[in-house]
């Protein structure tokens, strides 16, 4: 039977759930294939033979079945049981980019409840990961994992206001100002982190999505502004090229 919120009445997605879907779409053959590994992982007593069971697992979620969350499932699966930082915290942000394009809304939750886990693994081993505390920040904002998304706001800007140069706690404060409609504080953000790193290219590319928002609800002056910002930060000829046509074109109007 499939667990059911008491509240919602949606199904509650949990690691069983997720592979019984995936496995309807496999062919016979990939069915034989995946159960095959996965009993071999209960019969590997070693170490070493459980991790290559896990990297198989993922490098067939990945490659031949194309579903993202069991492919960073099963990369989180050997990350625990090597239980290094680095190795948690490239687990816990895999988690964390899926989330972040994932609509179901309640797959995206049991991603980011993953991601949480993950970094507070990595933030045992070392207590002043503050990259591992803005990882958990940002679970909160974008998977929905709280009823007060403020609670990870919070956490993130801990950090920034600590390390002004920390450019994952300024994208996240970034993105999540996007969310909440604030395009100018979005746009300071993201300008914090190009000036730490100048190839930001997320960063300038957000900028330019919040130019083009402005465009759209035909708030020129702003639109221009935040299309100058991306600009002075843009290395390519041809976008440069592109973007000044843009501001030119706009204040012709």
């Amino acid at each position: 039977m499939k667990e059911q919120d008491a509240n919602t009445n949606a199904e509650i997605i949990t690691i069983d759930s997720i592979l019984v879907h995936a496995k309807e779409r496999l062919t016979p053959d990939q069915l034989t294939r995946i159960n095959l590994l996965e009993n071999s992982i209960s019969r590997g007593n070693v170490t070493d033979q459980q991790l290559t069971v896990y990297h198989r697992l993922e490098h067939f979620w990945k490659d031949t079945a194309r579903v993202p969350a069991l492919y960073a499932w099963y990369n989180a699966e050997a990350a625990r049981l090597e239980n290094s930082e680095k190795k948690l915290n490239f687990a816990a942000h895999l988690f964390l980019n899926i989330l972040r394009s994932e609509s179901n809304a309640q797959l995206r939750k049991w991603e980011a409840l993953q991601a949480k886990e993950l970094f507070e693994r990595s933030l045992k081993i070392n207590p002043v990961n503050d990259s591992a505390r803005v990882g958990i920040g940002a679970c909160y904002l974008f998977g929905e994992i709280s009823p007060t998304p403020m609670e990870g706001i919070l956490m993130i800007r801990t950090v920034a206001e600590k390390d002004s140069t920390n450019v994952f706690a300024q994208m996240m404060l970034g993105h999540g100002s996007v969310l909440s409609g604030q395009y100018e504080k979005a746009i300071d953000r993201f300008q914090n982190a190009l000036l730490t790193d100048p190839d930001n290219t997320e960063a300038l590319l957000m900028i330019v999505k919040i130019a083009e928002e402005y465009e759209k609800s035909s708030q020129t002056d702003k639109a221009v502004a935040a299309y100058s910002i991306a600009l002075r930060s843009v290395k390519k000829e041809e976008w440069r090229s592109e973007l000044q046509k843009r501001i030119d074109d706009l204040k012709k109007k």
